[in-house]
């Protein structure tokens, strides 16, 4: 495996850069998406409710079958792969940030009003960072879980290393496939542990200290 490393250094490097652009790029527009969507939700426990089992049954839809259903209207290519991880991303995110904000206490957004907040800086100055741990937690799990989804992507020609784990599947038996297969997986549960410790710096960074646990 090491030799197939070297000959195909440059090739592996381009689609890691490939595979964590894709990620990341769509879970910062999934955490867009559910933050807002949260925002809009989390006053009424009934859009609360609607929210949550969204989130709970976008989960249970498998990839494969939507990567498929997405291939009709947009055919092979980034579009598919794009909507499918973005819309992965955002349900967990959309959750966490739901719970997150339902979960301020609410003496501390009375206070805030009471001072002569509007609910917009009340929302961004008070309740948003208090919550921002929990919609953290929920970013990260959002990375991690669609770093393998954007392997799947492959499946529509998505761009990243799911093309060395499916290439290596079609070729069982043949030269370098069981090669091609590991690369490519070891390559992006690495990857999804280096991206893990970012975020875990980047909360460190954007949560205030007296609320960091």
């Amino acid at each position: 495996m090491w030799q197939y490393l070297v000959d195909r250094r440059e090739l592996i490097a381009f689609q890691a850069y490939q595979h964590v652009s894709l990620v990341v790029q769509c879970v910062l527009l999934a955490t867009v998406i559910g933050v807002g969507l949260a925002v809009l939700a989390y006053r009424s426990p009934r859009i609360t409710g609607l929210a949550n089992g969204v989130s709970a049954v976008g989960l249970t839809i498998p990839s494969f079958a939507l990567l498929g259903l997405l291939l009709a209207p947009f055919g092979f290519g980034i579009t598919p792969a794009v909507i499918a991880v973005v819309f992965y991303a955002a349900l967990p995110v959309l959750r966490n940030a739901v719970v997150g904000l339902a979960g301020v206490d609410q003496s501390l957004v009375e206070s805030a009003r009471g001072i002569g907040m509007s609910r917009w800086a009340t929302l961004r100055r008070v309740e948003l960072p208090l919550a921002w741990p929990v919609i953290l937690a929920g970013v990260r799990v959002s990375t991690q879980m669609v770093m393998g989804i954007a392997a799947v992507a492959a499946y529509v020609l998505g761009p990243g290393l799911g093309s060395l784990i499916f290439s290596g599947l079609s070729r069982l038996g043949g030269a370098n496939a069981l090669n091609a297969t590991l690369v490519g997986t070891i390559a992006i549960v690495l990857l999804a542990l280096v991206l893990d410790v970012v975020l875990v710096v980047v909360g460190r960074l954007t949560t205030s200290r007296g609320i960091r646990v």
